[in-house]
């Protein structure tokens, strides 16, 4: 198993490589503002060819590069479908501040291949067993993906739900934190301690660290809203 993180030249998004092997096919997660050149470095050094690239949500700080990197390759987008209408217009989710520093509507068409997401599916891509679990809040669209890893210790891909020590802001336009609340109960408190949270923004975490950490999901523990796995 191999997974490569790097910060995205804004925003500190973080791209993702993941593959089973070095000199294998490899998924793409988020790839972001200004990450080509980087890209292509990891892509070069441990010699992946990209499959897929899978998507945790449709603002622009996860999918500006997406267009160019399944163009150059051929490759399928997958997204889920409450947020594919912001791969042509991404505006659609950004605040009125965010949209004026982008100088409003963006030229921006979705790649020619999407494939969209489902709850609970299980998408098989480059050798990789990839769980989908559609957890809104941040963006209707917003999903989480799990997988295996070294030596079979459970992966989280988080995207902005949740993040070491907070959560994804809900104020942007189609964000709701009654239901990033429900996402945080039923999709993200009910993973087993052990399981490594790869975050779209800042340094991994565990379950198991947030659960005791976090105080959006202590919070949750303490009225009795979620489940009490791990205690």
């Amino acid at each position: 198993m191999l997974v490569v993180g790097f910060p995205a030249q804004a925003f500190g998004t973080n791209c993702y490589v993941v593959a089973s092997a070095p000199g294998e096919q490899c998924v793409v997660i988020d790839p972001g503002i200004g990450v080509m050149d980087h890209l292509d470095a990891v892509l070069a050094e441990h010699r992946l060819r990209p499959a897929a690239v899978v998507l945790t949500h449709g603002h622009l700080d996860h999918t500006f590069s997406v267009t160019p990197v399944c163009g150059a390759r051929g490759i399928t987008a997958w997204i889920h479908p409450a947020d594919r209408e912001l791969l042509a217009d991404p505006a659609k989710a950004l605040s009125v501040d965010l949209s004026a520093m982008f100088g409003g509507r963006l030229p921006y068409a979705e790649p020619d291949d999407v494939a969209e997401l489902t709850d609970g599916a299980v998408l098989s891509l480059a050798g990789l067993e990839i769980t989908v679990d559609h957890a809104p809040g941040h963006t209707g669209g917003s999903v989480m993906f799990r997988m295996p890893g070294r030596e079979g210790e459970p992966l989280c891909f988080t995207g902005d739900v949740l993040f070491r020590d907070s959560i994804g802001r809900t104020d942007l336009p189609g964000g709701s934190m009654a239901r990033m609340t429900e996402s945080l109960r039923d999709k993200v408190l009910t993973l087993a301690d052990e399981t490594v949270v790869l975050p779209g923004h800042g340094p991994s975490t565990t379950i198991g660290r947030e659960r005791a950490r976090n105080p959006f999901l202590r919070e949750l523990l303490s009225v009795g809203d979620a489940p009490r796995r791990g205690f």
